[in-house]
C-alpha cells in the first residue's frame, strides 16, 4: 500500500461538518470513505464511493479538485490539503474489479442509451442495476465519449475505460459500436422495437469557430478533433493554440508530447480559463502564453492578432488599432463546442434552446414524453462530476416513467380481457 496514501489518509480531521464533502459537486462522503480505508474496510468504502458516483475511477483523476473537495479542505488555512484524490483513486481502482455484481433478475423492460459518455455510462449503469435490459448506442468504435476521445492518455488511462467496457458486459449491459442513432436507425425504431424509455447523451462534438478569415486553411484544425486522433496530424515545430479553457491545455500539452518544439496559448482575458493546475502543468511542459491578444485572420504563415480588453463576460470593450503578425507552422482553434443535433434533425417531438442544445425539464425529460437527456448535450460542456451528478436524478425519473407505462399497459391489456 502506497505509504503517501495512508500518510494522507491520516491527515484528514474527521471534520464534523466537512468542507471538503460541501466542496464535491457530487457529495462525495469523504470523511467515511477514509475512516473506512483507515479501519481496513477498503471494499466497503470502495463500495460506498461507486454507489455515490459510479465514475469515482475517473473521477479521482480529472476533476479539479483544487475549486471542489480539496480546495475546501481545512487544512487549506493552514498548511496544505488531504490530497483526496489520491485517496479516493487508490480506493476506487482496488475495488473496481473486485466489485460484486448484484443486479436483480431482468424484467424484460427494454432502456436505450445514445452515448457512451459519462452521462451514458452513469445511465447504463443505475438502470441496469434496476434489473433494466439496457442497450447502449456508440456512434465510435469504443466506449467513452469525451472521457476517450477529448482527454489525453496521459491524463485519463484508456485501460480505465477497457475495464468499465468489461464491467459493463458483466452487468448485462449490451453495447452497440459504430452505431449513429439519426442516420439507419432513428429514435423512432427504437421506439417501434419496444424500447420503453430513450436516453440521449451524445455530447457536444461540433466546434465552435471564430469567424474570421482563414478558418478552411489546410494547417488549421479545432482540438476537439485533434484530440480524438492526435496521431494523425502533422502539425510541424511552431504550433499556435487559440483558446485557454481546460481542452486548450490537454491540446497543447499533448503536442508538446508528440514532437512540436515551440507551442504557444493565445487568450483574450487576462487570465487563462483553464484551472491554475493545469496551466501551471501546461507552463512546465513548456507551452508558452499571451494574453489579451484576440486573433484578427488566420494566413498561410501565420495569425495576424491585436491587442484588447474584454469584460467579465468576455465582450470586448477596448481593442488596439494596430495589428501584428505571428508565425506558425499550424494553428488550433480551441473555443468551445456545441452539439451536432443528428438525432434532433431526424426527431419529431425534442426541442433545442437557441445554442442546439437538448430543451428538458428539471428532471431530465426533453419535450416528447419518454425520452430523456442530460450531461453536455443538455449543458454545455462542463465537467464530468457534474454530468454524473445530473445524470443519477434523470436515472431515477426514467425508472419512474418506465414502471408508469408499464403498469398503464397492464391496465390497458386487464381492460382489454
Amino acid at each position: 500500500m502506497p505509504i503517501h496514501v495512508v500518510n494522507e489518509a491520516k491527515r484528514c480531521l474527521n471534520c464534523k461538518k466537512p468542507q471538503c464533502q460541501i466542496g464535491c459537486p457530487i457529495a462525495t462522503p469523504i470523511p467515511h470513505m477514509i475512516e473506512l480505508f483507515l479501519n481496513g474496510e477498503m471494499m466497503e468504502s470502495g463500495k460506498e464511493i461507486f454507489k455515490n458516483n459510479p465514475l469515482s475511477l475517473v473521477c479521482s483523476l480529472i476533476c479539479d479538485h483544487e475549486k471542489q473537495c480539496e480546495g475546501h479542505c481545512i487544512l487549506n488555512k493552514k498548511s496544505s490539503p488531504v490530497h483526496i484524490s489520491s485517496i479516493e483513486n487508490y480506493i476506487s481502482d482496488a475495488y473496481f474489479d473486485r466489485m460484486e455484481i448484484q443486479a436483480p433478475k431482468k424484467n424484460g423492460i427494454r432502456a436505450a442509451i445514445i452515448g457512451s459518455g459519462p452521462a451514458g455510462i452513469t445511465i447504463a449503469i443505475l438502470l441496469a442495476e434496476r434489473g433494466y435490459d439496457v442497450t447502449i448506442f456508440e456512434g465510435k468504435d469504443k466506449i467513452g465519449g469525451v472521457l476517450r476521445y477529448g482527454i489525453p492518455d496521459f491524463r485519463l488511462p484508456k485501460t480505465i475505460l477497457e475495464r468499465y467496457r468489461n464491467k459493463l458486459k458483466e452487468m448485462g449491459i449490451k453495447i452497440r459500436p459504430n452505431t449513429v442513432i439519426g442516420l439507419t436507425i432513428t429514435v423512432d425504431d427504437l421506439i417501434n422495437d419496444g424500447y420503453k424509455s430513450i436516453f440521449i447523451g451524445t455530447g457536444v462534438w461540433k466546434p465552435y469557430n471564430l469567424r474570421i478569415k482563414g478558418e478552411t486553411l489546410g494547417h488549421v484544425h479545432f482540438a476537439i478533433n485533434y484530440l480524438t486522433n492526435p496521431d494523425v496530424y502533422d502539425l510541424g515545430q511552431n504550433v499556435i493554440i487559440i483558446g485557454a479553457g481546460n481542452s486548450a491545455m490537454d491540446v497543447a500539452r499533448t503536442v508538446i508530447r508528440k514532437g512540436t518544439a515551440n507551442v504557444t496559448v493565445f487568450s483574450r482575458t487576462e487570465t487563462a480559463s483553464a484551472s491554475p493546475r493545469e496551466v501551471e502543468y501546461a507552463q512546465i511542459d513548456g507551452v508558452k502564453f499571451e494574453y489579451e491578444i484576440a486573433p484578427v485572420e488566420i494566413t498561410g504563415e501565420g495569425v495576424i492578432f491585436r491587442k484588447v480588453k474584454v469584460d467579465e463576460n468576455e465582450r470586448v470593450i477596448w481593442e488596439d488599432e494596430e495589428t501584428f503578425f505571428r508565425a506558425a507552422d499550424s494553428v488550433i482553434i480551441s473555443v468551445s463546442q456545441g452539439p451536432r443535433n443528428r438525432i434532433i434533425s431526424t426527431t419529431s417531438g425534442i426541442e433545442v434552446n437557441e445554442k442546439g442544445l437538448v430543451v428538458t425539464d428539471r428532471k431530465g425529460e426533453t419535450t416528447r414524453a419518454g425520452i430523456f437527456a442530460s450531461g453536455d448535450v443538455v449543458q454545455g460542456a462542463k465537467t464530468v462530476v457534474e454530468a454524473v451528478k445530473y445524470s443519477k436524478m434523470v436515472a431515477d425519473e426514467m425508472d419512474m416513467y418506465m414502471k408508469m407505462v408499464m403498469e398503464e399497459e397492464g391496465q390497458s391489456s386487464a381492460a382489454k380481457d
